[in-house]
């Protein structure tokens, strides 16, 4: 065995490379499954669009090579069917090079739609998932002990994930330097799960502990992970445990779930099996790359100890090394944008979403690990009109015109005959209902009107 090999560290890598594998098929489901919609030819934000407006090294991606929805569906699939492949454990058959390739094969297809995905794309977890995809390349399988260098990557990358998420917090809101947040993050997070309405009253002073235990987690708990064992599986498993309790809290896409699998990646057995020597070609692939990672790292740590900390953000095309953080802000009041159809211009009925609040008597979903990306562009876009403005009404348009692949992006369609004459977005104030009115009405959630959000937008003329 040599230096460069960690054969005690098996287990860990069995099941970060399983469950990465598992996020990434759920990554490319909700592509196939949205992003004709959102971003196909007569998408609200096209693809073609972009490609023509962008380079190579602003975008890349396959598509630059032919782009159709037919292909953009085409990569999503071949991405799940690889994915599960992947989770079923193909790699661990195959020869280590061949592993490699399929590993590689699939971040280049994520990072393909990554690229054209724009505004849809633009949250922390997609980076974060390439970034952990493009370690997965390098870590090996059965027929090669997991390299130190990767895995010691890995826990920086869990590093970054957790610590610049607890600085951006000490830095930002001041509820969180009071341990008050959490006395509104629950019922105004961008999609409250079914849990979420018992979270927000929970005891205001079970709150404060939360938000204590929190910067414990996210500012001390990273540091031992570098740790000899067992205090790096230790402080792995108190990374598992939050995450785990902020999938019960909420639903943040894969987000928490691909915290969970780059903590598994610390779990040390204490047994070591037998691998047959290291290829040098493979020791050679591994410290390349793993002085690449070492030398991108340089702005994403000094975005750390900056105090004006830039909160997910990637600092190269490809998402190599990137910077996150998560709420370093946290919103006092819930605005819902409301979209409403009307046949006659006096009855208007609602467009109901898969996850987020609507009607104030439907119960939260559990969504997580999937991503329902529009629900989370309505919850920013009650934060901010600027959110909404580049997609918002042609939106209004695909509904008006009765758009299928639009409509199969929400819960429901109230009018399934014939499309509306009229649409409009209304905003609304929202909060969780009282333990009494819970009681009373059964409703989960009051509502009230706050005023017009967009205009009513008429039909086009001529036959419909």
């Amino acid at each position: 065995m040599r230096w460069f090999d960690a054969p005690d560290y098996w287990l860990g890598r069995l099941l970060f490379q399983r469950a990465l594998a598992g996020i990434y098929l759920v990554g490319f489901l909700a592509a196939a499954r949205q992003c004709r919609a959102l971003i196909g030819e007569h998408g609200l934000l096209p693809a073609p669009r972009l490609l023509a407006r962008t380079t190579g090294r602003e975008a890349p991606t396959l598509f630059r090579l032919h782009y159709s929805d037919r292909f953009l569906v085409g990569v999503a699939w071949s991405g799940v069917l690889l994915a599960a492949a992947l989770a079923a454990g193909l790699g661990d058959v195959l020869p280590l090079w061949a592993a490699m390739a399929l590993w590689a094969l699939l971040w280049a297809l994520y990072l393909s739609i990554v690229s054209v995905g724009q505004t849809w794309y633009s949250f922390g977890w997609e980076s974060l998932l390439l970034e952990t995809g493009a370690l997965a390349v390098f870590l090996g399988n059965a027929h090669t002990a997991p390299p130190w260098p990767v895995l010691l990557l890995i826990r920086w990358l869990l590093f970054r994930v957790e610590v610049g998420a607890g600085l951006i917090k000490l830095r930002g809101d001041r509820c969180w330097r009071e341990l008050t947040c959490l006395y509104y993050h629950h019922e105004t997070q961008p999609m409250p799960g079914p849990l979420s309405w018992w979270f927000h009253h929970l005891p205001r002073p079970l709150h404060r502990v939360e938000a204590a235990a929190n910067h414990l987690v996210q500012l001390v708990a990273p540091v031992a992970l570098f740790l000899p064992q067992p205090g790096a599986t230790v402080a792995a498993g108190v990374v598992v445990a939050t995450q785990l309790w902020l999938v019960l809290s909420g639903n943040f896409a894969w987000l928490n779930w691909l915290t969970v699998t780059l903590a598994l990646s610390a779990v040390g057995t204490g047994s070591r099996r037998a691998y047959p020597a290291t290829p040098d070609w493979f020791l050679a692939c591994v410290l390349a790359y793993s002085a690449l990672v070492v030398v991108l790292s340089y702005r994403p740590a000094r975005n750390l100890l900056s105090r004006q900390q830039a909160m997910n953000r990637s600092f190269d095309p490809l998402h190599l090394v990137n910077t996150y953080g998560a709420f370093g802000s946290v919103t006092r009041l819930r605005h819902e944008v409301v979209l409403e159809g009307s046949a006659d211009g006096h009855t208007w009925l609602a467009y109901e979403f898969r996850g987020k609040p609507g009607d104030p008597r439907r119960r939260p979903r559990q969504w997580a690990p999937y991503h329902l990306r529009l629900d989370w562009l309505m919850w920013f876009a009650a934060l901010n009109p600027g959110y909404a403005r580049p997609w918002l009404v042609p939106l209004l348009n695909r509904l008006l015109d009765g758009d299928r692949d639009t409509l199969r992006l929400l819960r429901g369609n109230p009018f399934p005959d014939r499309p509306p004459a009229q649409v409009r977005a209304t905003l609304y104030r929202y909060r969780f209902t009282t333990r009494a009115e819970r009681r009373a009405t059964g409703a989960w959630w009051h509502r009230e009107p706050v005023g017009p959000y967009h205009r009513p937008l008429p039909a086009a003329p001529g036959p419909r």
